[in-house]
């Protein structure tokens, strides 16, 4: 198998294709790439911005260029000696009626040779809730007629543009009359003879019979634990595979599946032992990737957690924590707002998947002979999902494994004992079920409620966590990332040096991502947000100035004031990680610019937080004076606050930039496959999607690479400011990779400890295999250091820091990466000569 050097990730769709990818390849080569790492290619629904939702898996879509545009994109990266990686999406297809699958399930309901590609309830009939009313209403105004399908030429029901087919059965032999039905009784009546029916989008979160992705209603999970269906749904990846076309699979959502460990054996069985697989996975605190499963590790979003230790000033975060309950009014108990939001998402949202698993636990306990009421048992199993510490566990029919037990027993005890304690017995029973501790005559049963119950507890901790409290509570937008752990944790870089050693260790060729399509921030905007940490104080005082400053804008509704101070936190906060480097005050362009980005992330933030407002009930005065309060503070006219925002941001802004190039050495040289987001090898503010899927400027990128090399010790404040001097350093260390894969990979991680009056503000670590060593003496909490420019000059920075080496690397002659500069290091190195805040990297 060949593991990547360095991956970088191209979305397709949004003007990406893949004539422009190939373009792109001597781009990608200069730079130090060795795997373009691709989103989804297969077809989508009509104007998919992701493609996620395919609706022919065994199609590369004609959009982005088709077979014949990704064969020349191949070829172009296999004659300059790059690999390819793709994105694959087994556990779900878009339930559109643009997926010939899906269609066909529409209108032969059980009898289609699709109904168990696709993981429907057919105890009832299928729900398509798509309607924007009740079938009822919807009927009543008009909006659903009988028409003949454009396409077909069958007749079906029509929603404006929808055409949904009707069963043959239902009109075949009476075809003409059943066109020229109007009265709507009649077709009330021919609607509850379909295997389907039409209902509201409000109603789907209790009444769905299929399981979605997360609660998207428009992406239906597919069975791929059926053969015949991973057959048919894998046809062509496997074919891309086997012709040497592709040599990667980064497999999505790896949780939603009935039996990972089952996909991956077969996925690996199929696509043989060259094929590198990653898997997405979030792993929860203390979690590791189960060592059974035949891949080479996750795509990184643990990593990113793992960065911020480094970064994060542990010893000041409860002091930012102290005054943002100062501002906001009130203290914030976590560990109660994580509990209501999960409350909020298995009462609401997964209503109906909580519905189901509560109904197969009743018919389980008849079987038994084990009295379970369902009041008992909804809160049971409501405490069980809420309890659970991550995303899930790996049952299958043959039972839990250990630690899946051990994990059941420990969330089961902490239940029974907690402040909110159901029937102990209740919890007794459902923990036996999900053991398979039951008699012969409910295992079926019994699998299937562990299965949906495991299919559950991931959707449930990710729309909780990450797109609800994370939404809810700002103290430091950084942290609300995804993999990160809600609030209180520690912070120090021996965890850091900890978790490096354990990911050498558990999993050295998994992905090390800073930024994706999925994060809620560009990798640039966090390292900034990071220094917030740095001086809670000054924080807090720029806060309230600018609160008052713009207090005028504040509206009084019945609902209480908009925005109220914690929302005022997260705006400012917001901004700061957003605005662009190089932004200036009176700069008209560029702030309507930035205003519509975010306009766009505050509406999504406000609704995902589900407090005021929600994306399925909107509240039009509070949202419109949060975007009226908003605009207020883009306005070009607003220079009072803007000025005094500017200003008040730019050691931040320094500091976060010194963060951003410390952030990029560690994914470059740390245990892991670094992969580089598009555009990210710059500066990448991006807010959460759609924010960060847009087309980088790739002709700017590639101009300041090709533009003259800039030295630590000459560059300009401009060189940081326009990411020229990150994209320079990062080409370097990739074409270090691409020279060492060795140390890179297998090299031993060894933490080095430095001493002297700023040791604190030091981060070290050296690779070792014996023969090559890397050392890398990184900047961090450098807020108080780094004054008013980031030029280069004669400055001292480090007050004569030293770093101590060990035996293995010393009595060595080393070359500084970034400046070429050489030295000989007996058993330490002195920092007393660098006059630069930048990373020191030397090569031994």
């Amino acid at each position: 198998m060949t593991i990547p050097a360095a991956t970088y990730r191209i979305q397709f769709r949004n003007g990406m294709t893949f004539d422009r990818a190939a373009d792109l390849v001597p781009y990608l080569l200069q730079l130090g790439i060795s795997h373009l790492y691709a989103s989804p290619i297969f077809t989508a629904t009509q104007g998919s911005t992701h493609g996620y939702d395919i609706t022919d898996a065994n199609e590369i879509d004609p959009d982005i260029g088709g077979r014949a545009g990704f064969d020349r994109m191949v070829r172009a990266l296999k004659d300059a000696g790059l690999g390819l990686i793709l994105d694959i999406v087994p556990n779900h297809m878009a339930a559109s009626l643009e997926n010939p699958w899906w269609r066909d399930v529409i209108e032969h309901g059980e009898n289609s040779r699709y109904a168990r590609y696709f993981d429907i309830d057919w105890s009832r009939r299928l729900t398509l809730p798509f309607l924007g009313d009740t079938f009822d209403v919807a009927l009543e105004k008009g909006d659903i007629t009988v028409k003949a399908d454009p396409e077909t030429g069958r007749p079906a029901l029509a929603y404006f543009d929808s055409f949904y087919p009707l069963t043959p059965e239902s009109w075949q032999g009476n075809e003409q009359a059943i066109l020229q039905l109007t009265d709507k009784p009649a077709i009330a009546e021919l609607h509850d003879r379909q295997p389907w029916r039409l209902m509201s989008w409000r109603d789907a979160p209790e009444e769905l019979s299929y399981r979605r992705f997360f609660e998207i209603t428009g992406l239906a999970g597919v069975r791929v634990e059926d053969r015949a269906v991973f057959d048919d749904t894998h046809r062509l990846i496997l074919e891309l595979v086997h012709a040497g076309a592709v040599d990667g699979l980064r497999v999505d959502h790896v949780d939603g599946l009935a039996d990972p460990k089952g996909y991956l054996e077969l996925l690996r069985q199929q696509v043989g032992p060259d094929c590198y697989l990653t898997v997405e996975k979030i792993l929860g605190e203390g979690e590791v990737i189960p060592a059974d499963w035949p891949i080479s590790g996750t795509t990184g979003y643990e990593f990113i957690a793992a960065i911020s230790d480094a970064l994060v000033d542990g010893k000041q975060i409860g002091t930012l924590r102290k005054v943002y309950e100062r501002v906001i009014g009130r203290q914030v108990d976590m560990e109660a707002e994580l509990r209501a939001a999960k409350m909020l998402m298995a009462d609401r949202n997964f209503a109906g998947e909580f519905s189901t698993l509560l109904t197969l636990a009743t018919g389980i306990a008849n079987k038994e002979n084990v009295r379970l009421d369902e009041e008992t048992g909804r809160e049971a199993l409501r405490e069980l999902l809420i309890a659970f510490p991550v995303y899930r566990t790996y049952g299958t029919e043959e039972g839990l494994p250990e630690e899946g037990t051990e994990m059941l027993h420990q969330v089961a005890g902490e239940v029974k004992t907690g402040e909110n304690v159901p029937d102990r017995g209740a919890v007794d029973f459902l923990t036996r079920i999900l053991a398979g501790k039951v008699s012969d005559g409910a295992t079926e049963e019994a699998d299937t409620f562990r299965t949906r119950f495991q299919q559950l507890t991931g959707p449930l901790m990710a729309k909780s966590v990450e797109d609800t409290l994370f939404f809810r509570q700002h103290m430091e937008l950084a942290l609300n990332e995804v993999g990160a752990e809600p609030l209180p944790r520690t912070f120090t870089p021996e965890r850091f040096h900890q978790e490096m050693a354990q990911r050498l260790q558990l999993q050295p060729d998994a992905i090390s991502s800073t930024s994706t399509h999925d994060t809620k921030r560009g990798e640039d905007a966090r390292a900034r947000l990071y220094t917030l940490t740095e001086a809670p104080h000054i924080w807090q005082a720029c806060i309230v100035r600018w609160q008052q400053m713009n207090q005028h804008k504040v509206s009084k509704l019945a609902d209480g004031l908009a925005p109220k101070p914690a929302v005022e936190w997260m705006l400012y906060q917001a901004l700061a990680g957003v605005w662009p480097a190089t932004l200036e005050p009176q700069d008209q362009a560029g702030l309507k610019a930035l205003e519509e980005r975010f306009l766009a992330y505050v509406e999504k933030a406000l609704r995902e937080a589900k407090q005021r407002t929600d994306w399925a009930d909107t509240n039009e005065p509070y949202e419109q004076a949060v975007f009226d309060y908003t605009r207020h503070l883009l306005d070009p006219q607003n220079q009072t606050f803007l000025q005094d925002f500017h200003r008040s941001l730019q050691p931040f802004v320094r500091a976060g930039l010194v963060n951003s190039l410390t952030q990029s050495v560690i994914k470059l040289v740390a245990p892991g496959v670094p992969d580089i987001y598009q555009g990210s090898e710059a500066l990448n503010f991006s807010l959460v999607d759609p924010d960060n899927r847009r087309d980088p400027d790739f002709p700017l990128l590639q101009h300041q690479l090709t533009a003259d090399s800039v030295l630590p010790s000459s560059c300009e404040e401009a060189d940081w400011r326009s990411g020229k001097l990150k994209q320079q350093a990062i080409a370097r260390l990739l074409h270090l990779r691409l020279d060492n894969p060795e140390l890179f990979r297998k090299g031993e991680y060894l933490p080095l400890q430095a001493s002297g009056k700023q040791a604190e503000n030091i981060l070290a670590f050296a690779r070792s295999d014996g023969a090559n060593a890397i050392i890398v003496i990184l900047p961090r909490l450098v807020l108080g250091l780094v004054g008013e420019s980031l030029s280069a000059g004669p400055k001292q920075y480090w007050n004569n820091a030293v770093i101590n080496l060990p035996p293995e690397l010393a009595q060595r002659r080393y070359r500084d990466v970034l400046t070429g500069e050489e030295h000989f290091l007996s058993g330490r190195f002195n920092l007393e000569n660098i006059e630069c805040v930048t990373p020191v990297i030397l090569q031994g």
